[in-house]
Protein backbone atom coordinates (compact mmCIF):
# COMPACT_ATOMS: atom_id res chain seq x y z
CA UNK A 1 0.00 0.00 0.00
CA UNK A 2 1.24 3.61 -1.53
CA UNK A 3 1.56 6.20 1.60
CA UNK A 4 0.07 8.50 -0.88
CA UNK A 5 -2.17 8.48 -4.25
CA UNK A 6 -0.45 6.81 -6.68
CA UNK A 7 -1.18 7.51 -10.82
CA UNK A 8 -2.40 4.83 -12.91
CA UNK A 9 -0.37 2.53 -14.82
CA UNK A 10 1.21 3.82 -17.66
CA UNK A 11 1.21 7.69 -16.81
CA UNK A 12 4.23 7.95 -14.94
CA UNK A 13 6.13 6.31 -18.26
CA UNK A 14 5.07 9.42 -20.64
CA UNK A 15 7.30 12.01 -21.57
CA UNK A 16 5.72 15.31 -21.18
CA UNK A 17 4.88 16.85 -24.68
CA UNK A 18 7.33 19.44 -25.60
CA UNK A 19 5.79 22.53 -27.23
CA UNK A 20 8.23 24.65 -29.53
CA UNK A 21 10.55 27.45 -28.25
CA UNK A 22 8.89 30.65 -28.57
CA UNK A 23 11.02 34.36 -27.52
CA UNK A 24 11.24 36.23 -24.53
CA UNK A 25 7.81 38.55 -24.12
CA UNK A 26 8.02 41.65 -26.32
CA UNK A 27 11.17 40.34 -28.54
CA UNK A 28 11.15 40.67 -31.91
CA UNK A 29 12.20 37.28 -32.50
CA UNK A 30 10.31 35.29 -35.21
CA UNK A 31 8.81 31.93 -33.75
CA UNK A 32 8.99 29.01 -36.83
CA UNK A 33 8.96 26.28 -34.31
CA UNK A 34 4.82 25.70 -34.16
CA UNK A 35 3.94 25.55 -37.37
CA UNK A 36 1.17 28.43 -37.10
CA UNK A 37 -0.12 30.30 -39.66
CA UNK A 38 2.60 32.52 -41.67
CA UNK A 39 -0.50 35.14 -42.34
CA UNK A 40 -1.77 35.15 -38.92
CA UNK A 41 -5.80 34.69 -38.96
CA UNK A 42 -8.67 34.88 -41.27
CA UNK A 43 -10.08 38.86 -40.51
CA UNK A 44 -13.93 37.78 -40.77
CA UNK A 45 -12.87 34.62 -37.92
CA UNK A 46 -10.84 37.79 -35.56
CA UNK A 47 -14.21 39.88 -36.16
CA UNK A 48 -16.07 37.26 -35.08
CA UNK A 49 -14.60 36.03 -32.19
CA UNK A 50 -14.43 40.05 -30.97
CA UNK A 51 -18.64 40.33 -31.86
CA UNK A 52 -19.31 37.74 -28.47
CA UNK A 53 -17.13 39.70 -25.94
CA UNK A 54 -19.97 41.32 -24.20
CA UNK A 55 -21.64 37.86 -23.76
CA UNK A 56 -18.72 36.12 -22.19
CA UNK A 57 -21.20 35.31 -18.97
CA UNK A 58 -23.53 32.73 -20.98
CA UNK A 59 -22.64 29.62 -21.39
CA UNK A 60 -22.21 28.78 -25.40
CA UNK A 61 -24.23 26.06 -27.10
CA UNK A 62 -23.07 22.80 -25.86
CA UNK A 63 -22.48 20.80 -29.21
CA UNK A 64 -20.96 23.72 -31.08
CA UNK A 65 -23.71 23.36 -33.52
CA UNK A 66 -22.67 26.71 -35.10
CA UNK A 67 -19.33 25.35 -35.85
CA UNK A 68 -20.14 22.04 -36.98
CA UNK A 69 -23.08 23.33 -39.48
CA UNK A 70 -19.84 25.77 -41.10
CA UNK A 71 -17.59 22.49 -41.66
CA UNK A 72 -20.81 20.47 -42.50
CA UNK A 73 -21.52 23.34 -45.54
CA UNK A 74 -17.75 23.92 -46.89
CA UNK A 75 -17.27 20.07 -46.76
CA UNK A 76 -20.37 18.72 -47.67
CA UNK A 77 -20.58 16.52 -44.58
CA UNK A 78 -23.25 15.44 -42.51
CA UNK A 79 -23.12 18.29 -39.18
CA UNK A 80 -24.34 15.35 -37.29
CA UNK A 81 -21.04 13.04 -37.48
CA UNK A 82 -18.83 16.01 -36.69
CA UNK A 83 -17.70 16.58 -32.78
CA UNK A 84 -15.82 19.39 -32.00
CA UNK A 85 -13.09 19.90 -29.42
CA UNK A 86 -10.54 22.17 -27.85
CA UNK A 87 -7.69 21.29 -30.36
CA UNK A 88 -7.92 17.92 -31.50
CA UNK A 89 -5.66 17.21 -29.01
CA UNK A 90 -8.91 16.89 -27.40
CA UNK A 91 -10.52 14.57 -29.75
CA UNK A 92 -7.70 11.83 -29.66
CA UNK A 93 -7.42 11.69 -25.90
CA UNK A 94 -11.11 11.16 -25.94
CA UNK A 95 -10.50 8.65 -28.84
CA UNK A 96 -7.91 6.92 -27.15
CA UNK A 97 -10.20 6.73 -24.00
CA UNK A 98 -12.81 4.89 -25.74
CA UNK A 99 -11.30 2.97 -27.33
CA UNK A 100 -8.12 1.96 -26.06
CA UNK A 101 -7.21 0.20 -22.48
CA UNK A 102 -5.16 -1.90 -21.03
CA UNK A 103 -3.36 -4.96 -22.49
CA UNK A 104 -4.48 -2.90 -26.26
CA UNK A 105 -1.87 -2.01 -28.14
CA UNK A 106 -2.02 1.31 -30.40
CA UNK A 107 0.21 1.10 -33.73
CA UNK A 108 2.25 4.37 -35.25
CA UNK A 109 4.98 5.08 -37.22
CA UNK A 110 8.36 5.84 -35.86
CA UNK A 111 8.57 9.60 -36.31
CA UNK A 112 4.45 10.07 -35.87
CA UNK A 113 3.28 13.33 -33.79
CA UNK A 114 4.38 12.71 -30.12
CA UNK A 115 1.08 12.96 -28.88
CA UNK A 116 0.12 9.62 -30.05
CA UNK A 117 2.41 7.76 -27.74
CA UNK A 118 0.97 10.01 -24.43
CA UNK A 119 -2.38 9.75 -25.29
CA UNK A 120 -2.08 5.82 -25.72
CA UNK A 121 0.24 5.13 -22.46
CA UNK A 122 -2.48 7.20 -20.13
CA UNK A 123 -5.04 4.47 -21.03
CA UNK A 124 -2.74 1.71 -19.96
CA UNK A 125 -1.79 0.68 -23.46
CA UNK A 126 1.16 -0.15 -25.55
CA UNK A 127 2.15 2.52 -28.27
CA UNK A 128 3.49 0.09 -31.04
CA UNK A 129 6.35 2.01 -33.16
CA UNK A 130 6.45 0.69 -37.03
CA UNK A 131 10.04 1.44 -38.90
CA UNK A 132 9.39 4.48 -41.92
CA UNK A 133 10.96 3.97 -44.74
CA UNK A 134 12.99 7.29 -46.00
CA UNK A 135 11.40 9.57 -43.22
CA UNK A 136 8.04 8.58 -44.81
CA UNK A 137 5.19 6.14 -43.10
CA UNK A 138 5.36 2.71 -44.54
CA UNK A 139 1.71 0.40 -45.35
CA UNK A 140 3.97 -3.14 -44.76
CA UNK A 141 5.32 -2.04 -41.53
CA UNK A 142 2.51 -0.77 -40.11
CA UNK A 143 0.70 -3.61 -41.03
CA UNK A 144 3.46 -5.94 -39.59
CA UNK A 145 3.49 -4.30 -36.64
CA UNK A 146 -0.41 -5.16 -36.02
CA UNK A 147 -1.23 -8.23 -33.33
CA UNK A 148 -4.35 -9.87 -31.83
CA UNK A 149 -3.52 -6.64 -28.98
CA UNK A 150 -4.17 -3.79 -31.77
CA UNK A 151 -7.28 -2.01 -31.14
CA UNK A 152 -5.74 2.02 -33.04
CA UNK A 153 -3.66 2.75 -36.11
CA UNK A 154 -2.83 6.11 -36.01
CA UNK A 155 -1.68 7.96 -39.35
CA UNK A 156 -0.67 11.31 -39.17
CA UNK A 157 -1.26 12.40 -42.78
CA UNK A 158 0.68 14.55 -43.79
CA UNK A 159 2.89 13.89 -40.90
CA UNK A 160 4.27 15.83 -38.21
CA UNK A 161 7.59 16.34 -37.84
CA UNK A 162 8.35 14.77 -41.40
CA UNK A 163 5.63 16.97 -43.78
CA UNK A 164 5.96 13.26 -45.83
CA UNK A 165 2.64 11.70 -46.93
CA UNK A 166 0.79 8.71 -48.13
CA UNK A 167 -1.47 8.45 -51.29
CA UNK A 168 -4.91 8.03 -50.71
CA UNK A 169 -4.29 4.51 -52.31
CA UNK A 170 -1.68 3.75 -50.10
CA UNK A 171 -4.06 4.78 -46.71
CA UNK A 172 -6.63 2.79 -48.47
CA UNK A 173 -4.07 -0.21 -48.58
CA UNK A 174 -3.73 0.26 -45.31
CA UNK A 175 -7.27 0.46 -44.21
CA UNK A 176 -7.96 -2.43 -46.11
CA UNK A 177 -5.30 -4.43 -44.39
CA UNK A 178 -6.76 -4.13 -40.85
CA UNK A 179 -9.21 -6.12 -39.07
CA UNK A 180 -12.90 -4.25 -38.47
CA UNK A 181 -12.42 -4.14 -34.69
CA UNK A 182 -9.78 -1.73 -35.36
CA UNK A 183 -9.41 2.12 -35.26
CA UNK A 184 -8.17 3.92 -37.90
CA UNK A 185 -7.24 7.58 -36.88
CA UNK A 186 -6.49 9.66 -40.11
CA UNK A 187 -5.20 12.45 -38.44
CA UNK A 188 -5.09 15.44 -41.74
CA UNK A 189 -4.05 18.43 -39.63
CA UNK A 190 -1.93 19.78 -42.06
CA UNK A 191 -4.59 19.11 -44.91
CA UNK A 192 -5.00 22.74 -45.88
CA UNK A 193 -1.54 23.06 -47.25
CA UNK A 194 -1.55 20.41 -49.24
CA UNK A 195 -0.53 20.24 -52.82
CA UNK A 196 -0.39 16.62 -54.15
CA UNK A 197 -2.85 15.38 -56.34
CA UNK A 198 -2.90 12.01 -55.02
CA UNK A 199 -3.43 12.87 -51.64
CA UNK A 200 -6.81 12.79 -49.57
CA UNK A 201 -8.27 13.76 -46.60
CA UNK A 202 -9.56 10.72 -45.12
CA UNK A 203 -13.52 11.88 -46.17
CA UNK A 204 -13.86 9.02 -48.41
CA UNK A 205 -12.65 6.39 -46.05
CA UNK A 206 -15.06 7.27 -42.96
CA UNK A 207 -17.45 7.69 -45.40
CA UNK A 208 -17.10 3.52 -46.70
CA UNK A 209 -16.21 2.13 -43.49
CA UNK A 210 -17.34 1.94 -39.74
CA UNK A 211 -13.68 1.77 -38.41
CA UNK A 212 -12.25 5.00 -39.72
CA UNK A 213 -12.15 8.93 -38.21
CA UNK A 214 -10.82 11.69 -39.59
CA UNK A 215 -9.52 14.64 -37.19
CA UNK A 216 -8.59 18.43 -38.05
CA UNK A 217 -7.12 21.25 -36.88
CA UNK A 218 -7.78 24.99 -36.90
CA UNK A 219 -4.15 25.86 -35.38
CA UNK A 220 -2.43 25.83 -38.56
CA UNK A 221 -4.68 28.27 -39.71
CA UNK A 222 -4.71 30.60 -37.80
CA UNK A 223 -6.41 29.98 -34.91
CA UNK A 224 -4.12 28.33 -32.82
CA UNK A 225 -4.91 30.03 -29.38
CA UNK A 226 -8.60 29.33 -29.78
CA UNK A 227 -7.84 25.94 -29.58
CA UNK A 228 -10.56 24.46 -32.01
CA UNK A 229 -10.35 21.36 -33.68
CA UNK A 230 -12.70 19.05 -34.84
CA UNK A 231 -13.70 15.13 -35.76
CA UNK A 232 -15.54 13.08 -38.89
CA UNK A 233 -16.73 9.76 -37.80
CA UNK A 234 -19.10 7.02 -38.31
CA UNK A 235 -22.49 7.42 -36.05
CA UNK A 236 -21.58 5.49 -33.32
CA UNK A 237 -17.85 6.74 -32.85
CA UNK A 238 -19.80 10.21 -32.99
CA UNK A 239 -21.83 8.59 -30.23
CA UNK A 240 -19.52 7.00 -28.15
CA UNK A 241 -17.29 10.17 -27.97
CA UNK A 242 -20.22 12.92 -26.81
CA UNK A 243 -20.68 10.50 -24.27
CA UNK A 244 -17.62 11.73 -22.62
CA UNK A 245 -16.53 14.85 -24.00
CA UNK A 246 -16.76 17.79 -22.05
CA UNK A 247 -20.58 18.99 -22.18
CA UNK A 248 -18.95 22.72 -23.30
CA UNK A 249 -15.53 21.71 -24.24
CA UNK A 250 -15.53 24.58 -26.97
CA UNK A 251 -15.96 27.77 -26.10
CA UNK A 252 -18.08 30.66 -27.67
CA UNK A 253 -15.78 32.90 -29.29
CA UNK A 254 -13.94 29.79 -30.33
CA UNK A 255 -16.96 28.44 -32.51
CA UNK A 256 -17.90 31.60 -33.97
CA UNK A 257 -14.08 32.22 -35.12
CA UNK A 258 -14.04 28.71 -36.47
CA UNK A 259 -17.41 29.00 -38.53
CA UNK A 260 -16.13 32.27 -40.23
CA UNK A 261 -12.82 30.85 -40.90
CA UNK A 262 -14.39 27.88 -42.28
CA UNK A 263 -16.09 30.29 -44.41
CA UNK A 264 -13.70 32.18 -45.41
CA UNK A 265 -12.03 30.03 -48.32
CA UNK A 266 -10.80 32.93 -49.84
CA UNK A 267 -8.37 33.30 -46.73
CA UNK A 268 -7.67 29.69 -46.82
CA UNK A 269 -6.62 29.57 -50.31
CA UNK A 270 -4.29 32.33 -49.51
CA UNK A 271 -2.80 30.68 -47.29
CA UNK A 272 -2.33 27.51 -49.09
CA UNK A 273 -0.73 29.41 -51.94
CA UNK A 274 1.31 31.61 -49.85
CA UNK A 275 2.61 28.23 -48.00
CA UNK A 276 3.01 26.27 -51.44
CA UNK A 277 5.00 29.25 -52.75
CA UNK A 278 7.82 29.66 -49.81
CA UNK A 279 7.89 25.97 -49.10
CA UNK A 280 9.24 25.20 -52.87
CA UNK A 281 11.57 28.24 -52.50
CA UNK A 282 13.19 27.18 -49.54
CA UNK A 283 13.53 23.63 -50.29
CA UNK A 284 15.20 25.09 -52.90
CA UNK A 285 17.64 27.21 -51.67
CA UNK A 286 18.82 24.70 -48.96
CA UNK A 287 19.05 21.59 -50.84
CA UNK A 288 22.68 20.85 -51.07
CA UNK A 289 25.28 18.08 -50.89
CA UNK A 290 25.34 18.95 -47.28
CA UNK A 291 21.86 19.79 -46.00
CA UNK A 292 18.97 17.31 -47.54
CA UNK A 293 15.04 18.84 -47.35
CA UNK A 294 12.91 16.06 -46.55
CA UNK A 295 9.99 17.00 -49.64
CA UNK A 296 6.66 18.58 -47.65
CA UNK A 297 2.96 18.80 -48.21
CA UNK A 298 2.87 20.60 -44.82
CA UNK A 299 3.66 24.04 -43.45
CA UNK A 300 6.83 23.30 -42.41
CA UNK A 301 10.09 21.74 -43.69
CA UNK A 302 12.56 19.28 -41.93
CA UNK A 303 16.12 19.93 -42.53
CA UNK A 304 18.44 17.00 -41.79
CA UNK A 305 21.90 17.94 -41.22
CA UNK A 306 25.46 16.40 -41.48
CA UNK A 307 25.39 15.49 -37.39
CA UNK A 308 23.86 16.31 -34.69
CA UNK A 309 26.13 18.57 -33.60
CA UNK A 310 25.67 20.41 -36.59
CA UNK A 311 21.85 20.88 -36.17
CA UNK A 312 22.34 22.46 -32.87
CA UNK A 313 25.36 23.93 -34.00
CA UNK A 314 22.57 25.81 -36.68
CA UNK A 315 19.37 26.10 -34.14
CA UNK A 316 21.94 28.20 -32.05
CA UNK A 317 23.29 30.49 -35.17
CA UNK A 318 19.63 30.87 -36.00
CA UNK A 319 18.61 30.99 -32.81
CA UNK A 320 21.32 33.83 -32.28
CA UNK A 321 19.37 36.37 -35.19
CA UNK A 322 15.98 35.77 -33.56
CA UNK A 323 14.76 32.71 -35.84
CA UNK A 324 13.76 30.35 -33.46
CA UNK A 325 13.29 26.49 -35.18
CA UNK A 326 12.39 23.38 -33.58
CA UNK A 327 15.13 20.63 -32.26
CA UNK A 328 13.48 17.12 -33.02
CA UNK A 329 15.73 15.30 -31.28
CA UNK A 330 14.31 14.71 -27.87
CA UNK A 331 10.76 14.47 -28.99
CA UNK A 332 11.20 12.53 -32.46
CA UNK A 333 14.72 10.83 -32.37
CA UNK A 334 15.68 12.68 -35.28
CA UNK A 335 18.92 14.54 -33.45
CA UNK A 336 20.42 15.75 -36.48
CA UNK A 337 16.85 17.33 -37.99
CA UNK A 338 15.46 20.86 -37.86
CA UNK A 339 11.57 21.39 -38.38
CA UNK A 340 11.20 24.59 -39.33
CA UNK A 341 7.94 26.36 -40.08
CA UNK A 342 7.19 28.17 -43.44
CA UNK A 343 6.65 31.49 -42.25
CA UNK A 344 7.13 35.26 -43.93
CA UNK A 345 8.83 36.33 -47.17
CA UNK A 346 11.05 37.73 -44.88
CA UNK A 347 11.66 34.87 -42.32
CA UNK A 348 12.12 32.67 -44.88
CA UNK A 349 15.02 34.50 -46.71
CA UNK A 350 16.51 34.91 -43.36
CA UNK A 351 17.01 31.15 -42.38
CA UNK A 352 18.33 30.87 -46.29
CA UNK A 353 20.56 33.57 -45.31
CA UNK A 354 21.58 31.74 -42.17
CA UNK A 355 22.35 28.54 -43.14
CA UNK A 356 24.01 29.07 -46.36
CA UNK A 357 26.44 30.75 -44.31
CA UNK A 358 27.09 27.66 -42.37
CA UNK A 359 27.71 25.23 -45.50
CA UNK A 360 29.34 25.27 -48.64
CA UNK A 361 27.08 23.61 -51.59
Amino acid sequence: MSNRPTPQPGILDIAPYVPGKAGAPGSKAIKLSSNESPLGASPKAIAAFASVADHLDIYPEGSSKILRTALGEVHGLDPERIVCGNGSDDLLHLLAQTYLGHGDEAVMNQYGFSVYPIITLATGAKIVMAPEVDYTANVDTLLAAVTEHTKMVFLANPNNPTGTYLSSTEVARLHAGLRPDIMLVIDSAYAEYVTAADYSVGIDLVDAADNVVMVRTFSKMGLAAARIGWMYGPDHVVDAINRIRGPFNVNLPAQLAGAAATRDVEFTERLRQHNARWREWITGQLSSNQLRVVQSQANFILVLFPSPAEADAAFQALWDKGLIVRQVGTSYGIADGLRISIGSEAAMRGVVEVLKNRVVA
